[in-house]
């Protein structure tokens, strides 16, 4: 990274955190921007920034190498939608890019985004994929599925669960997710920046094992006494409709039963590392 400072947008979300407090330990100069306050690492200069001003943006990032965009939303509402944040803030940051010089872009998209999608998600995800892939800048695509730690909102949703006593399963919980743990997604984001074979590619960020939504709460629950239970898809999917505040969008359910898979084989091959196993990590209860 030739000692140049790496730009890490929304700074104050739970990937970007700890990508910044990894860079931050590896002496690695961040230019961390947010659109609302929060916490400054070592090595990093600190933007504030509620509409990603120009203006104060770029005079400060005119000397980066990398840009690492993860900014997005998972849910939908009346102030903010998909193609507002997904797709047409992406536009804003590839400008930002092409002006000061930035030559290399790393986003996380989503596992199960491809151009025969039907979800409103995946098609905002896609349609930003497709800016970047022509705006001209060597691009990595990250598609993940569930990036847990101790504060994601899937795991602090499950701790408030545990909270009341009682995690409810929508439908059967049969469907499988393939979670990845953050320091792992740490590491290959700071790969994707200096390794070649990252260039230009779009992979999975996936773990190594798949597991049933019922087994991954039963293992996460498994050191309290929480009642499990299930409830009706259908009345999940009518609570998601109705109720903004419920515990999950719509989106939420559709990429839950989805039953996506990645090749974590790939991603593998590519980066080397060794990843965590999200079975011992659970068992363990180090995300509790």
């Amino acid at each position: 990274m030739r000692n140049y400072p790496i730009v890490v947008t929304g700074a104050s979300g739970f990937v970007a955190k700890n990508v910044r407090k990894f860079f931050s330990e590896k002496n690695i100069k961040v230019i961390a921007i947010s659109r609302k306050n929060f916490r400054k690492f070592k090595n990093e200069i600190k933007i504030v920034s509620p509409n990603y001003s120009e203006k104060l943006i770029l005079p400060k990032i005119n000397k980066a190498h990398s840009l690492v965009h993860l900014v997005g939303i998972g849910k939908q509402s009346v102030k903010h939608d998909y193609n507002q944040i997904n797709v047409e803030f992406t536009k804003k940051i590839i400008d930002l890019c092409l002006k000061s010089k930035i030559t290399n872009i790393v986003f996380t998209s989503g596992l199960g985004v491809s151009k025969t999608t039907s979800i409103g998600y995946f098609i905002s995800k896609y349609q930003a994929e497709n800016q970047i892939i022509k705006s001209g800048l060597n691009y990595t695509i990250f598609r993940p599925s569930y990036i847990v730690g101790k504060d994601d909102l899937f795991t602090k949703y499950l701790k408030n669960q545990i909270k009341k006593g009682e995690i409810q399963i929508p439908g059967s919980g049969k469907y499988s997710i393939q979670p990845i743990y953050i320091n792992d997604v740490c590491k290959i984001i700071s790969e994707s920046i200096i390794n070649s074979k990252f260039k230009n590619k779009i992979l999975d960020l996936v773990g190594p094992e798949s597991i049933t939504y019922e087994e991954y709460v039963k293992l996460f629950s498994n050191k309290t006494k929480t009642k499990i239970s299930k409830i009706d898809l259908e009345n999940a999917y009518h609570k998601a409709i109705t109720n903004t505040y419920s515990e999950f969008g719509v989106d939420d359910l559709n990429l839950l039963i989805g039953d996506f898979k990645g090749d974590h084989k790939k991603l593998q091959k590519i980066s080397g590392i060794n990843f965590e196993s999200i079975k011992d990590l659970l068992k363990s209860g180090r995300l509790l």
